[in-house]
């Protein structure tokens, strides 16, 4: 699988709204393996074991898998309309979960359509959405009166100082996206005459607030 940012959600989103009389429920929550995806569906189901309807949707980066389900809907009118919604949101590592309890007048295949799809919707405009990006973690040991000039280089390159330990010698631990090592190291190496040259370790993908382009 190629190192490229996505699209997905940190924590999991609910809302919910009533049509016509039905109550519809919207649950979205973050997974990255099909079990997770159908434990937290058979969540939903022993919860709402009473509803009329537990529909679902949900994409994975691991296969590109994609499923779907109506739960006794008419065909079309449910799992694929949420399905959607995440494909247009460009989500993955995501599961929605629509419960429906039936208020007793019939919406038609359209309104079906439109409650499904506005169901996932709003659960995922109740959470986050965030993209992931591959970065390099990394750490730089460096004296104390190096500290503050590297500890403010980083995140100016886009990077993240996730911790630091002071004995000896200070020893930065840090983050910073892939396309930028390329100048971290040559800032690091500008801003002390080529005494520091950060120690790389893994590749992670880590939240980032900043977008890209698709």
């Amino acid at each position: 699988m190629s190192m490229r940012p996505y699209l997905t959600i940190l924590h999991p989103g609910e809302d919910e709204f009533v049509e016509k009389r039905s109550r519809f429920i919207g649950r979205i929550r973050p997974v990255t393996t099909e079990q997770q995806a159908l434990d937290f569906i058979n969540e939903m189901r022993a919860k709402h074991w009473d509803a009329t309807h537990n529909c679902y949707a949900y994409v994975l980066r691991e296969g590109q898998t994609r499923r779907y389900s109506d739960d006794g809907e008419p065909q079309g009118t449910a799992g694929v309309p949420m399905l959607d919604v995440l494909l247009g949101a460009g989500l993955t590592d995501v599961a929605v979960v629509v419960t429906r309890y039936f208020g007793g007048v019939l919406l038609g295949t359209g309104g079906l359509v439109r409650a499904y799809s506005k169901g996932a919707r709003v659960a995922v405009d109740a959470t986050g959405i965030v993209t992931m990006q591959p970065c390099q973690l990394g750490m730089v040991t460096c004296d104390y009166n190096q500290y503050g000039r590297i500890s403010a280089l980083i995140p100016q390159l886009g990077g993240k100082v996730e911790d630091a330990q002071f004995g000896m010698v200070v020893v930065v631990n840090f983050s910073i996206p892939c396309e930028q090592v390329g100048a971290l190291e040559k800032a690091l190496a500008d801003a002390t005459r080529g005494e520091i040259i950060p120690r790389l370790t893994e590749i992670r993908y880590m939240p980032c607030e900043k977008g890209f382009d698709r």
